[in-house]
């Protein structure tokens, strides 16, 4: 053995990385400058031999420790570019540069940023980036696992042997890192961790942007900057518009079981590209909403117990092919919501769970880590680099996939921390209740600096309780998202619904109740998938009646949904009727189609949406009172009721005549806002439809007879389960009525 050799060696470090425990490889391993001359030291166990090649010149290196420890003592005070000349015990060859030779590529204030919580772009530096150091391609690896004793790389590459590539910690971050030169593109790979007890377990990377198809679980190195975006024009505009005062139909969706080809493999994102775009189009909607599309391991939960937080579900193609079909839906003018799980997830053992051997991701508290629900396990939300995490993850698919929106799934369970449980299974906040106060700023935090960063982009909350604020901006206290779905309003209407009409005379309050609170928060009207699941009927068959009523009570319970204030979401096969209630795993029935009442259904709503879209009355004032008025509330024996849809504009009202009785009422007396002439131009109850035809073809002119608390009136015919719009045509000059005055005051208000 080389005795000056010998004498630099440090065999307490040796002896950490042959026993694969240090977790500063780069102080050991690499090339190093002494007085002798140039230290060039490397372990890689199964090498026979190994040669350092620096130009023309070769310098065979010393076997120091039979495990595979190899160094060399070359001449020299600058550290030359060299490689590493490998000949295995197999006798193969292999040639590379040293992975130890390269700097961190995160800096001190990015880490200062993470470990702050608001490193808002941190996926840049965490997970698997190709890049090129010091012009040597590789692929740049970096991972949060504070408490592991050791981090290694580990894939094909390295014989998924935790001894060869143990990575750097970076301070007191908690981030090991490690550039490997030379790994391409698709290459696969996890981290072997090894905890403070001595366990060594492999993880997938929490922030990989792609993911091995099933069932196999590795990560994949993959790069997102390839990809030409068409979608410039639509990118701009969104920043422009204001979704409050705008038409805002969503169509929701679950790809893999929205339609399957005819061997009953799912179509991957570029082939359901067109097939989404030119039906969407057709049925007139303005969005789509995805169920998740982060990947995720089991089908079991529709994609809400996600495995990937930064990667598209494989199964439905690449990341290149997500932007793909991202790109042409927005082309086509449609734009795309995400549901997005902060919520929960999975135990899976190769996922966050335990990632480092504590809880890292969840909370270490069973009582408010654990989702006995679920059987998942909770955020920690008052961890910073895990609110870091989930923050930059929304930021994450606005900005790397354009993604116009997130719904963001289960925020009561959030937001309450008895949520689910059982007395005895929660623990209280530091004041004694049962809010989450970190789940409270973690929302804050995130709706403020997503509509900073993301413009035009709007983020929807799933909350089934009576939280407070929700809508309301973070600077007035509240939580600060732009939607909220009104799931209180979908229960009591789909009650009253499914009761005989006889009945429904007793729960006329639950019509009318969600005018009480309407305005309490930005709401979404909503018919999804939860509605029709786990046992719940049909939208169809929530119905009574034989199969022609319960049509006209569907077309009369859309088209109250598209007359009602908010924001509307339907779930995909409710727009033809579908007859079952939906299963993942199975397609729609497209085949249903072939009947004519289905296809007059697919009309109808399509019609529907054609006309909400084209009737600022419709969407511009959903969330200001002015938009709405009451004209009749409490003709509860006749199933009815009357009121308006308004803008600024007088022009613009819309007379709205709901009838969910069997009867229809001839020559029926409505009173109307001003005087003038209405006419019907839309009628839910058309014969093209599959109703009675009944309506009024004539324009109707208002006359002087009381009636509803109105001086003007009209008669009409309502036709039997049905919802009828009538547009206002004008007359001659008259006075502005009290409404008008209030909203010209406001106008002028708003313009000073």
């Amino acid at each position: 053995m080389n005795e000056r050799l010998y004498n630099l060696m440090d065999w307490a470090e040796i002896e950490a990385v042959t026993y694969a425990e240090t977790d500063n490889p780069h102080s050991l391993l690499g090339a190093q400058v002494t007085d002798e001359g140039i230290l060039i030291q490397t372990f890689v166990p199964t090498a026979a031999a190994i040669s350092v090649v620096c130009g023309k010149k070769t310098y065979p290196m010393e076997l120091e420790d039979e495990a595979g420890f190899f160094a060399a003592l070359i001449p020299g005070k600058r550290i030359p570019s060299y490689t590493l000349q490998v000949t295995f015990d197999s006798g193969d060859t292999a040639c590379w540069q040293n992975p130890y030779d390269f700097e961190p590529q995160i800096t001190e204030k990015e880490l200062k940023r993470f470990r702050a919580g608001i490193c808002y772009d941190i996926y840049e530096k965490l997970g698997a980036h190709p890049m090129t150091v010091k012009g040597v391609p590789g692929v740049y690896f970096a991972v949060w696992a504070p408490h592991a004793m050791r981090v290694s790389l580990v894939g094909d590459f390295d014989l998924w042997d935790g001894r060869r590539l143990p990575m750097r910690r970076l301070s007191d971050s908690g981030i090991f890192e490690l550039f490997v030169p030379g790994l391409p593109v698709g290459t696969l790979y996890k981290y072997e961790i090894k905890a403070k007890n001595g366990l060594v377990f492999l993880k997938a990377d929490p922030y990989a942007n792609e993911t091995e198809e099933q069932p196999g679980t590795a990560s994949v190195v993959t790069e997102l900057s390839g990809f030409e975006w068409k979608d410039q024009g639509w990118m701009a505009g969104r920043k422009k518009h204001d979704l409050k005062k705008e038409a805002m139909a969503v169509y929701e969706m679950h790809l893999a079981s929205w339609k399957k080809k005819e061997n009953g493999e799912i179509y991957n994102f570029r082939e359901l590209a067109p097939l989404v775009a030119s039906y969407v189009k057709k049925m007139n909607y303005t969005h789509v909403e995805l169920m998740p599309v982060m990947e995720h391991f089991s089908e079991e939960f529709w994609g809400y117990q996600v495995t990937g937080y930064y990667a598209p579900a494989r199964q439905y193609g690449t990341p290149e092919d997500f932007m793909y079909f991202m790109d042409y839906l927005h082309r086509e003018g449609i734009g795309v919501i995400l549901d997005w799980v902060p919520a929960h997830f999975p135990k899976y053992d190769f996922g966050l769970g335990g990632f480092d051997g504590t809880c890292l991701y969840e909370h270490p508290d069973p009582r408010r880590g654990i989702h006995p629900e679920w059987g998942t396990y909770v955020f920690d939300y008052g961890k910073p680099e895990v609110s870091n995490f989930l923050i930059a993850n929304a930021l994450f698919w606005a900005e790397k996939y354009h993604a116009d929106g997130l719904r963001m799934n289960a925020v009561a369970s959030m937001l309450y921390l008895d949520y689910g449980r059982q007395g005895g299974e929660w623990a209280a906040n530091m004041y004694g209740g049962n809010e989450n106060l970190e789940a409270v700023e973690f929302f804050k935090h995130l709706n403020s600096i997503f509509k900073k960063k993301e413009p035009g982009a709007v983020l929807i909350a799933e909350e089934s309780a009576a939280w407070p604020g929700v809508t309301t901006p973070v600077e007035e206290d509240g939580l600060g998202f732009d939607f909220k779905w009104n799931t209180g309003w979908t229960d009591d209407l789909l009650g009253y619904m499914s009761l005989d009409p006889i009945f429904r005379g007793y729960h006329h309050g639950e019509l009318t109740f969600s005018m009480i609170y309407a305005y309490s928060e930005d709401y979404m009207l909503t018919f999804s998938h939860d509605d029709i699941v786990n046992g719940k009927e049909s939208m169809i068959r929530k119905m009574p009646g034989r199969t022609a009523q319960q049509e006209a009570n569907l077309r009369a319970a859309y088209a109250y949904m598209v007359a009602h204030p908010g924001k509307k979401l339907l779930f995909m096969g409710q727009e033809f009727a579908q007859e079952e209630d939906w299963k993942a795993e199975k397609e729609l029935e497209w085949d249903l189609l072939e009947k004519e009442d289905h296809l007059e259904m697919q009309q109808f709503v399509s019609e529907l949406n054609d006309f909400y879209r084209k009737h600022p009355a419709l969407y511009r004032m959903d969330y200001d009172p002015e938009g709405f008025e009451w004209i009749n509330s409490i003709s509860a024996n006749e199933n009815m009721l009357v009121f308006t849809r308004n803008t600024e504009k007088k022009e613009d009202t819309l007379l709205v005549v709901a009838n969910f009785s069997p009867v229809t009422y001839e020559k029926h007396t409505v009173g109307v806002p001003w005087p003038g002439k209405y006419k019907e131009i839309f009628n839910s109850d058309r014969k093209e439809y599959g109703g009675s035809g009944a309506g009024n073809p004539r324009v109707k002119q208002s006359r002087k007879e009381e009636c509803d608390g109105r001086k003007d009136s009209i008669t009409i015919t309502v036709p039997p389960m049905s919802v009828l719009f009538f547009a206002y045509t004008g007359t001659a000059p008259r006075a502005a009525t009290n409404r008008e005055a209030k909203m010209d005051n406001k106008k002028k208000q708003e313009e000073l």
